[in-house]
């Protein structure tokens, strides 16, 4: 047994991790309360799971009389970590750097300033200072204007206090020259100081993609920071794999390339607990429901990887563009507190979270919760007798509390199945595979679906999905509809390739797995929309 590879998925509830064997094999798995500091988690999830190996490993020397292969520690390669840190820090604005906003785009674009719709507490938190330039490009490739260096120069000289610089330029996606120039500029102008460029995040769409390159340079130092805490844990414990971080499409990125593009690890979760369902169930094509502790992620998936978002993303009151699963999350999760207020059912959306070990009545606590709901209601299948034993001295005062949770639980299958119906977009040929940890809490039937898959391991899909995770790298261009887009379409391929290897994947395994094109017959000259993604297997 070599080649181990450890995933870690760190949740609003719970952080999980697995163990995977060279043959794809579940060996070691573990469950523990996320922290608010996000680190302790997944410390005591990494540590958990290594003790499950130290055990294996000690029950093999027993019997054998020595091991039969290396220390068990040494058999890790790699550690693939999916993390909240860098969407937390946007929605508790703490710990994200000081950006100087820089745009290219000046005369065409002045009307609407860089951060014009930023909530007014992010924005004081973030800029420090914002500057529309000359430069930039019209859809058709011809200059708005010229770059302007000294205009760059000068607005540089006015900021203070700045961690980072985000640059973003008119249809940079289609050609990022002015990009490249502007970031040289800054680099001569403020030394070594990180620059954050938007054809390496967005895509078409100037203020969305604005929005990310901003709050990418705004998560630097959250970047540096999770990095340091993952390569401490991992050489306090003696490991010497390698590390890797999950992104928002459910592939992976070495930490080199993490620490340029911080911004790609927000919403890794849905996607991870997507991939993971597909590898556990088996099936390509389904819609997924991950149940956890505070809320359940719905999302489909289309040939195993998730269905992206055709909308604008919104992250603590900013849009977006960069690409991200289509997920509807419901206020359903084994921690969600049930209740009556003036004789009203009330079914969240306020949640024990990570305190469920504490407060459901279950575990002895005075909370009503929908873990309470299920087990009453006989869907936790082999409940501890300690559990019921407690559930059933709670249910003995207030009498009318068994009835509360008869119809919470009864109020959450018509909110899943609501929910489910939205997914499937009319289409009720496809399976439900239902995943994390509360999974329990839904019925064996569920409206508008072909059948429901519970696979192994389900509680830890998003762990498994971060451990079984591919490489990818992905182009948004716009290419002349003429003779030359087959030349284009392949410059396209090469470069999706190129990002994909960047990211970590072997070079000999890249494919290209996502093609789509559309037509923009707005324009004088026929052009078209190419968006193209690579994938592949780690790099050994």
């Amino acid at each position: 047994m070599s080649d181990l590879r450890i995933g870690i998925d760190v949740g609003g509830t719970n952080t999980d991790a697995v163990v995977l064997d060279d043959s794809d094999q579940v060996v070691a798995k573990a469950k523990r309360p996320t922290t608010p500091d996000v680190t302790e988690g997944l410390r005591a999830a990494l540590d958990a799971v290594l003790d499950e190996l130290d055990a294996a490993d000690h029950r093999e020397t027993k019997e054998h009389g020595s091991r039969q292969s290396p220390a068990t520690r040494d058999r890790v390669t790699r550690v693939m970590l999916g993390t909240t840190h860098a969407t937390n820090a946007i929605l508790e604005r703490r710990s994200l750097g000081r950006v100087a906003v820089l745009r290219l785009g000046a005369p065409a674009t002045t009307s609407v300033p860089p951060l014009t719709a930023w909530p007014d507490d992010l924005r004081k938190a973030v800029s420090a200072g914002e500057a529309v330039v000359p430069g930039g490009h019209f859809v058709d490739g011809r200059e708005i204007s010229p770059l302007d260096p000294d205009a760059i120069r000068r607005f540089l000289a006015t900021t203070t206090g700045v961690d980072a610089v985000a640059v973003t330029s008119v249809f940079s996606p289609a050609g990022a020259d002015h990009e490249l120039r502007a970031a040289e500029i800054v680099r001569r102008e403020l030394g070594d100081l990180p620059v954050s460029l938007s054809h390496e995040i967005g895509s078409l769409g100037l203020l969305e993609r604005e929005n990310a390159t901003v709050l990418n340079a705004a998560l630097y130092g959250v970047a540096r920071d999770v990095t340091t805490a993952l390569t401490t844990a991992l050489r306090e414990r003696s490991l010497t794999a390698t590390p890797y971080f999950a992104q928002n499409d459910g592939t992976l990125m070495t930490v080199e390339h993490a620490a340029r593009l911080p911004v790609s690890t927000i919403g890794s979760g849905p996607a991870n607990s997507l991939r993971g369902a597909a590898f556990l169930s088996g099936v390509r094509d389904a819609i997924v429901a991950d149940v956890g502790g505070t809320s359940t992620d719905l999302g489909v998936l289309v040939g195993g990887f998730p269905r992206e978002s055709a909308a604008a993303v919104e992250i603590g009151g900013v849009l977006t563009n960069f690409r991200m699963p289509d997920i509807l999350a419901i206020a359903i999760g084994g921690g969600t507190v049930v209740g009556r207020v003036g004789g009203v059912l009330q079914v969240g959306p306020a949640s024990v979270g990570y305190r469920i070990a504490e407060e459901a009545l279950v575990f002895g606590g005075g909370t009503a919760t929908l873990t309470d709901a299920a087990v009453a209601g006989g869907r936790l299948r082999g409940t501890a007798a300690e559990w019921r034993e407690r559930l059933t001295a709670a249910l003995r005062a207030p009498a009318a509390l068994a009835e509360t949770l008869a119809e919470a639980l009864a109020r959450a299958d018509v909110l899943v199945g609501d929910a489910v119906d939205r997914m499937a977009l009319g289409r009720a040929d496809r399976p439900l595979v239902v995943v994390g940890g509360g999974a329990f809490l839904l019925p064996e039937e569920i409206p508008g679906v072909s059948r429901l898959i519970r696979p192994p391991h389900a509680e830890v899909a998003n762990a498994v999905g971060a451990a079984i995770a591919l490489a990818s790298g992905r182009v948004d261009t716009i290419l002349p509809a003429g003779e030359s887009r087959t030349e284009g379409m392949e410059k396209a391929k090469e470069e999706a390739a190129a990002r994909a290897v960047a990211a970590g994947a072997d070079p000999a395994g890249v494919e290209i797995v996502d093609v789509y094109e559309v037509p923009l017959s707005y324009l004088s000259e026929p052009a078209v929309r190419v968006h193209v993604k690579a994938a592949g297997p780690l790099g050994r």
